[in-house]
């Protein structure tokens, strides 16, 4: 973990999972409230009957959140702890991650044109307009989603180890939804309702993977192409919903080593965040603490030529919601 001394974030609080800076690994980690630069820590708070995790909160979300906007507003100064003192963990530990893949139109587009052989007669701009009827063609059915591993939860400001026999390391910035109800087949029109605030997760990709050569038949295989451990920085912190009611107005840009590689507004989506969640409820129950990932818009590694590596730092940013800067590091032999 890195010291950080202020996160920037929309409404008046945000809720994130910290610990003391000792440098000592048994160090207890507590829920707080986040205020720029400053932590209320709420583990010791009767009012919300102490919590020991931001999950014991979103158990209890539609009941603890006028008490959190209370104690954001009326707790004495005192009781605040710079955030330069404190280390900064993955703010949720979900118990499933649903992950949206292929949801942004241009990054749809954009794969279909990396992968064109030109030996098939067509030109550019033909897979273009082929991709972008297809994303069209879409919208008349339903997302495509598939499962994550919560073990590859990590920090927003801890190191990626890329795994030594990986090939194409690869970053993909995601919204993601924190849900805070229970949810079994929602309406689109309700589906927001489930969801308690916002978070950045940094969806990671072994391209070579994806799919597999051995049986083609069988398609993808996620569970090897994306759940490494550290595979899903997460963080650095839950926006609450009602700071930012509309998720379609977010900004999502990655940098890597300074220079920008994905910049797009949410509103590039195929499938809007309540229709992902929607979806997600008519196959599975969701759960206080999971996270829906909604896809990854245009200005992957894979399109750039440029996948990652040792010394490699990542800058993932969407507006209000903080900052998550994470290098990258070798898995030790």
């Amino acid at each position: 973990m890195r010291m950080v001394s202020s996160i920037a974030h929309a409404g008046n609080w945000a809720l994130g999972t910290f610990s003391p800076r000792s440098g000592q690994v048994d160090q207890a980690v507590f829920p707080g409230l986040i205020r720029t630069d400053r932590v209320l820590g709420l583990s010791a708070r009767d009012a919300l009957g102490n919590p020991a995790s931001t999950l014991e909160l979103l158990e209890r979300w539609d009941s603890v959140l006028p008490v959190l906007d209370a104690l954001a507003e009326t707790s004495p100064p005192g009781d605040w702890i710079p955030l330069e003192e404190l280390d900064v963990a993955s703010p949720v530990a979900p118990r499933q991650v649903f992950q949206c893949g292929a949801n942004y139109r241009t990054h749809v587009i954009d794969l279909a044109v990396e992968h064109h052989d030109p030996a098939d007669g067509r030109t550019v701009e033909q897979v273009r307009a082929e991709a972008a009827a297809e994303m069209d063609a879409r919208l008349e059915h339903s997302p495509y989603v598939f499962l994550g591993l919560p073990s590859a939860v990590s920090g927003p400001f801890d190191d990626v180890v890329l795994p030594r026999d990986g090939e194409q390391p690869d970053w993909e910035l995601e919204l993601a939804a924190v849900i805070g109800r229970p949810a079994r087949r929602v309406e689109v029109s309700e589906a927001l309702d489930a969801v308690a605030g916002w978070v950045i997760v940094n969806d990671l990709t072994l391209r070579e993977r994806v799919l597999r050569r051995d049986m083609p038949l069988l398609g993808s295989d996620w569970v090897a192409s994306k759940n490494f451990p550290t595979a899903l920085p997460t963080g650095p912190v839950i926006v609450p919903r009602a700071s930012v009611p509309d998720p379609s107005t977010f900004q999502l840009t990655l940098r890597l080593n300074g220079r920008t590689m994905q910049d797009e507004s949410a509103k590039d989506m195929i499938f809007d965040v309540a229709r992902i969640v929607a979806h997600c409820s008519q196959v599975a129950t969701l759960l206080p603490g999971d996270l829906v990932l909604t896809g990854s818009p245009a200005g992957n590694g894979l399109v750039h030529g440029r996948l990652l590596r040792p010394g490699d730092v990542m800058d993932a940013t969407i507006t209000g919601l903080g900052t998550q800067r994470t290098p990258c590091v070798a898995e030790a032999s």
